[in-house]
């Protein structure tokens, strides 16, 4: 599992998590989530989070 950042708020979508307020269950890789889900913090659209290094 891995996190990702919004770029713009820093907001981070955690995999193991998942968003569940906006119907992404735990465990949902960030690639399965659909294109139209956007950061819950900032509306930032997928393409402005980046893969969180370890």
């Amino acid at each position: 599992m891995a996190a990702w950042v919004c770029t713009k708020c820093g907001y981070v979508y955690d995999e193991r998590f998942g968003d569940p307020e906006h119907g992404i269950i735990a465990g949902t890789l960030f690639e399965k989530i659909p294109d139209t889900w956007v950061c819950p913090r900032c509306k930032a659209a997928k393409p402005f989070f980046a893969k969180k290094k370890v």
